[in-house]
This record gives C-alpha cells, sequence and structure tokens, in this order.
C-alpha cells in the first residue's frame, strides 16, 4: 500500500512489450531497494524484478491495459513511491496502486500560486468522486475540488508541481486514475458483498 506522496522521479533507461527498466538516483530513499520488493510507478504498483544499474519490473496484460505505462519510453519520467511501513506518516489517503483506468488532463489554469488541473477519468468511477474527495493521478494523492460526472477539477500547489510529473502535463496528455480505494468498500457494504 502506498500513500500517494512522490517520493522520487525515475528515468525509463529501456521499455519492452511486458518489461520495464528505470533509472533512480540511489540517493532518493535511505535503505536500498530489494528485490521483490512493491513500488508504485506511475500509480501502478509493481514489483521488482531485477536489480543493477537500472530497477526491472514485469508488465502483465493487465497493466498495459489499465495503464499508461505500455507507452512508456526512453528517458520519460515517472513518479515513484515504496510501499508505506507500519511506522511511516499516512500524508496523503490509501492508495493500493491499482489502476481503474485511463483519464484525460482537459484543461489545467494558474490560479495564484498554483495550477487547476481538469481531468476526465474513466465513466464507471465517477460514482467515487465527491467535493473534498480524493483521488491517486499518475500515483499523486489529490484532494477533488468539485466533480461533474466523469469531469473533476484538482489544486496543484507549488511544490506538486515542481516534484512530480503533474508539472510537465500538457493537454489531452494520458494519466493514470486510482479512485478512493474507501469509496469502493463504503460501496460494496452497501451492496451486501462482505
Amino acid at each position: 500500500m502506498f500513500t500517494g506522496i512522490v517520493q522520487a522521479i525515475g528515468a525509463v533507461e529501456r521499455a519492452e512489450v511486458q518489461k520495464l527498466w528505470l533509472r533512480v538516483d540511489p540517493r532518493s530513499w535511505p535503505d536500498p531497494i530489494q528485490l521483490g520488493e512493491s513500488i508504485a510507478v506511475q500509480g501502478c504498483c509493481l514489483t521488482v524484478t531485477g536489480l543493477g544499474e537500472a530497477l526491472s519490473f514485469d508488465l502483465s496484460e493487465e497493466t498495459l491495459h489499465r495503464t499508461t505505462l505500455g507507452v512508456l519510453s526512453k528517458d520519460m519520467l515517472v513518479n515513484l513511491e515504496r510501499s508505506i511501513r507500519a511506522q511511516d506518516r499516512l500524508g496523503g489517503h490509501f492508495v493500493l496502486g491499482h489502476v481503474d483506468g485511463v483519464g484525460r488532463l482537459l484543461a489545467r489554469q494558474s490560479r495564484n500560486e498554483g495550477e487547476v488541473f481538469r481531468f476526465r477519468g474513466p465513466i464507471e468511477g465517477a460514482k467515487y468522486l465527491v467535493s473534498k474527495g480524493c483521488v491517486a493521478i499518475d500515483g499523486v494523492s489529490l484532494t477533488v475540488v468539485e466533480p461533474d460526472g466523469p469531469d473533476f477539477d484538482v489544486w496543484l500547489v507549488p511544490h506538486t508541481l515542481a516534484h512530480t510529473t503533474l508539472g510537465g502535463l500538457r493537454v489531452g496528455d494520458r494519466v493514470n486514475v486510482e479512485f478512493d480505494v474507501l469509496a469502493k468498500y463504503v460501496e460494496n457494504l452497501g451492496k451486501g458483498r462482505f
């Protein structure tokens, strides 16, 4: 599990159909990455399958179908977060790294010192969007300002723009979207699925 607080930016070293290699500055984390460790890459939980000059990850067909990872190419930048430990602060919200689908940036507008981004998420997830609720975009925990069906606004502060890949997004770019898991659990409880 993750919190949606990006810890490092990595660069794609190489990408193949079902394999991804990332360059990451080892100083990004206080302790070394372990084989088998879970890392959120653009919000998608992946298992480290190889160590060395670059970290390697295997990509399943489901991952390629539901995320933007299949379109990554050399030198593209990605948000990275290691899974949380029991003693860590939960600075964002519960992010599982189980991406619900791909969304698109519709607009971005400067406001004071930050920016408001408008995204369109997968239509089936619109029911999980509530004002002041949580959503993860490319692994970044964000607060929904105002939902409008599958469209929703989020406010990005300068720190988020500077320390994640979101600051480099252009209108029309595709993003990974994970809706709030707590909203999904509440929905299932209401349907008597537990």
